[in-house]
């Protein structure tokens, strides 16, 4: 058997929109494969997203209680939001976001992690930023559907942990977020710029936008 020890450029030799939608699209590559093979590829674009570990003075973490209707049921998750703005920088959106999510500024920011939800089949990539020194802001008072029933808690962040381990708090970008800002409170971990590079943030369904 001929190995290519990771060097195999995976070049796309054509590509076609299956589906292009609001918020999604969801096309068909052919991909050049090693030995001379191709393979077709099915491939999720998406915007990008961003989310929110906002730390209060007590350590405790604010908290959304949502309704997510692929799941048919309501998930705790971080402030988040899509990029969906053109242009907008992350950290502006995940600002934005928190103001009108939650009713929240904050004076310190950095980024806690960035996570690929699922590589194998999308190109949806969020960034989980850290805020600190929350000062209360007023909410926009024209909301989304979803945001009108939203429920917002603060909740200890080491009791947000346990409900990871517990299977109560199930959301992606909620699990890495919480557990990577346990890390960087405790000192295992250190937050990076809020201006950190972004190397797999999503580009190719925003640029159909424009």
């Amino acid at each position: 058997m001929t190995r290519t020890n990771g060097e195999h450029e995976f070049r796309a030799l054509s590509s076609t929109d299956l589906y292009v939608g609001g918020i999604l699209a969801l096309r068909a590559d052919e991909v050049a494969m090693p030995g001379g093979r191709r393979a077709r590829r099915e491939v999720v674009e998406h915007s990008g997203a961003v989310a929110v570990v906002a730390l209060d003075e007590h350590d405790r973490v604010v908290l959304i209680h949502q309704y997510r209707y692929p799941l048919d049921r309501r998930l705790w998750e971080l402030p988040a939001g899509l990029l969906d703005v053109a242009g907008e920088d992350p950290l502006h959106t995940a600002q934005r976001e928190l103001a009108e999510e939650v009713g929240l500024a904050a004076s310190d920011w950095s980024v806690l992690v960035d996570i690929a939800s699922s590589p194998g089949f999308t190109d949806q990539s969020e960034r989980i930023f850290l805020a600190r020194g929350l000062s209360e802001v007023d909410r926009p008072s024209a909301v989304g559907d979803e945001e009108a029933d939203l429920v917002i808690r603060r909740v200890p962040l080491d009791d947000a942990v346990r409900d990871v381990f517990a299977g109560e708090i199930v959301n992606a970008p909620a699990v890495s977020g919480l557990l990577a800002a346990q890390a960087v409170r405790a000192g295992r971990a250190t937050a990076r710029s809020a201006q950190a590079l972004w190397r797999d943030r999503p580009t190719r369904f925003t640029a159909r936008e424009r």
